[in-house]
């Protein structure tokens, strides 16, 4: 207990008390000049009956759902070929992180450059003759999100997909083999299922935090493009009302752990079952 007492505290100061601050703002209420700290719902009965909540909400969780999808998708064969494929392992791994080199603005402001009416993909398909004129669904909306976070979170999706590939026992693979596998049967029956936590523990890490963001909405994202983070940063700052901003952050947590937890759960029976 003692030695633990250093990390609790820790993480305490770090974790419960700014979520302790956030519940004790969520039950206050913002007056013209000042906050009313008689306890009160009135902000969660404003958030559940405001249609506009529950629309950045369920976009927000399709938005990141959509990244998470695309992102795993991607990332998979490129994990599977640096694990299984690739000689210089430490090569490939490098290469994945050179986007971290860079701000994390300036990874957007180029895909804003790459999609935008006079951008590169435009610019390169008139060029080409493919079109006779930009197209204009390329940039703020869903779309753009989804590619612009996909490319930003492709990372960390890779690592930890790579890490269970390269847990994988050689032995089980040559029991398949010599059972009769076929090299599609050895990777449903044992890949894919002793990669499931690998999998789970990269769609987590992607999906929490992009539900979380609202600078790649507001920059490439436009009014189609809008997540509940960005009503979040509104009521933060242009709004100047932090217990309604509060309440929705909340919210916004309980909806992203409770979808969290079902993803998970379902993905682990779906690969026990696969076994």
């Amino acid at each position: 207990m003692t030695l633990a007492a250093p990390a609790t505290l820790y993480v305490g100061l770090l974790v419960a008390a700014p979520l302790a601050i956030l519940l004790a703002y969520s039950m206050w209420t913002q007056t013209y000049v000042s906050i009313d700290r008689t306890p009160t719902l009135a902000n969660y009965r404003e958030a559940f009956t405001d249609p506009l909540v529950r629309h950045l909400m369920i976009r927000s969780i399709l938005i990141a759902g959509s990244v998470t999808l695309v992102t795993v998708a991607t990332a998979y064969p490129i994990a599977y070929f640096i694990a299984v494929k690739a000689r210089k392992k430490t090569l490939w791994l490098l290469l994945i992180t050179i986007p971290f080199w860079s701000s994390y603005l300036l990874r957007v402001f180029a895909w804003k450059l790459i999609l935008g009416f006079n951008g590169v993909m435009n610019s390169a398909l008139m060029v080409t003759g493919l079109i006779n004129e930009p197209l204009t669904f390329l940039l703020y909306n869903e779309f753009a999100v989804v590619l612009t976070l996909a490319h930003a979170w492709a990372p960390f999706a890779i690592l930890p997909i790579y890490v269970s590939l390269q847990k994988i026992d050689p032995s089980l693979l040559e029991a398949a083999t010599d059972l009769g596998d076929s090299a599609a049967a050895r990777f449903f029956r044992v890949t894919l299922p002793l990669t499931i936590p690998g999998i789970i523990a990269a769609s987590l890490i992607i999906f929490i935090p992009t539900v979380g963001d609202y600078v790649t909405p507001s920059l490439v994202g436009g009014s189609d493009g809008k997540m509940i983070a960005n009503l979040i940063q509104v009521q933060f700052g242009a709004a100047n009302n932090w217990p309604l901003g509060a309440t929705l952050s909340l919210l916004a947590m309980l909806a992203v752990g409770f979808v969290a937890i079902v993803y998970a759960l379902g993905l682990t029976a779906l690969g026990r079952r696969i076994r």
